[in-house]
């Protein structure tokens, strides 16, 4: 696979909205951080970890990408990675035959789940193992909830993995995924150094052009009262 370089550009997402967008209701397209986005946008969170759903996952991209969608959301524990690999198949065939361009796209994906590759493996502990601990990559204290992590030395890992498994370049967006998770199993004020730790991690990232924004992609975190375990101040 060919790694695709660029990234989503002002005047990339005003030619998609001006190249596909004749037909939509007005305000389909919305401005935002200098980008035009789709009011909707494509994600890739359900289906079976199968073949079959990997193709329907590019024919369903592809004919959203044709259609008048230029905002594509994934995470990299989606269906084992498979979503990742699906979508990014599919923007490698458009790109190549021309039928749209890497700036036109805004292409977003979450780190923070432990994935698996491929498949569910049939003995978890020993893949945890062999994986993530064996390899330095984790150490117990990281993990939240026995599946979480959001320690920079983890996410550098999740963060090459997708950008390999989309094969681009550079991500436009890069979510910390439900960091609230980290909250079942430690304390705020050391989540809040943790989470701190992240962002200082991301903000790296930002300056070496691997992601080019950055942000929290919550279930309950800035749902929920203050008092609930899950509760995220967005001011603090």
């Amino acid at each position: 696979m060919t790694t695709i370089k660029g990234f989503a550009t002002p005047e990339g997402t005003l030619n998609y909205k001006q190249r596909v967008g004749k037909d939509f209701a007005e305000g389909h397209f919305r401005q935002r951080e200098n980008l035009w986005f789709s009011s909707i946008g494509i994600g890739s969170y359900l289906g079976n970890a199968d073949d079959q759903t990997d193709a329907l996952y590019e024919e369903t991209l592809t004919e959203a990408l044709l259609s008048g969608i230029n905002v594509v959301d994934s995470a990299i524990n989606y269906r084992n990675q498979r979503s990742e690999r699906s979508f990014g198949k599919a923007l490698q065939k458009l790109i190549r035959e021309g039928k749209v361009k890497r700036e036109e796209i805004i292409l977003c994906t979450k780190g923070g789940f432990i994935p698996f590759d491929h498949e569910e493996p049939k003995n978890l502990s020993e893949y945890f193992k062999t994986n993530y601990i064996d390899t330095g990559l984790l150490k117990a204290g990281d993990v939240a909830q026995g599946c979480h992590v959001i320690s920079p030395n983890y996410l550098e890992n999740q963060l090459e993995r997708s950008l390999a498994n989309f094969g681009v370049e550079t991500l436009d967006i890069y979510y910390l995924h439900n960091p609230e998770t980290q909250l079942a199993d430690f304390e705020r004020a050391d989540f809040m150094e943790r989470l701190g730790r992240a962002f200082e991690w991301l903000e790296e990232k930002v300056n070496e052009e691997k992601i080019r924004m950055y942000g929290t992609a919550t279930w309950q975190g800035y749902r929920v009262p203050s008092g609930q375990t899950e509760y995220l101040g967005l001011e603090e």
